[in-house]
């Protein structure tokens, strides 16, 4: 496989409709899935300092990661966004608040301690 067909592979992954779902209707609501999608692709190449094919070498790859972003809804004309809740990024982001309350409790109590 050449970095030719590889960045066609990549190009092709990158269609719009990895990052629009088919739409769903139930009951007059349309709910159409939105993905944010992210990827990247890359090659190489190289030679031999004495100019035979001992060492040469050639590479190429692409990788893309998806993950649900929301849903648009429309029912009645009106089209709403309605955001995924990512339940991983919500606790690590309680993590660093509490981590940085503690941080902020501590010199608190230090300062308290030494006056």
């Amino acid at each position: 496989m050449d970095v030719q067909e590889i960045l066609a592979r990549a190009t092709e992954a990158a269609r719009v409709e990895r990052v629009f779902g088919e739409p769903i209707e139930r009951d007059g609501v349309v709910v159409v899935p939105v993905a944010v999608v992210r990827g990247g692709a890359g090659g190489g190449s190289g030679s031999s300092p004495r100019g035979d094919d001992a060492g040469e070498g050639r590479g190429a790859g692409y990788g893309f990661v998806a993950r649900p972003a929301g849903v648009y809804v429309i029912k009645g004309g009106d089209a709403h966004w309605r955001p995924a809740l990512d339940i991983g990024r919500v606790i690590l982001g309680g993590q660093a608040v509490a981590v940085a309350a503690l941080l902020v409790l501590r010199s608190l109590f230090r300062r308290r301690s030494s006056s």
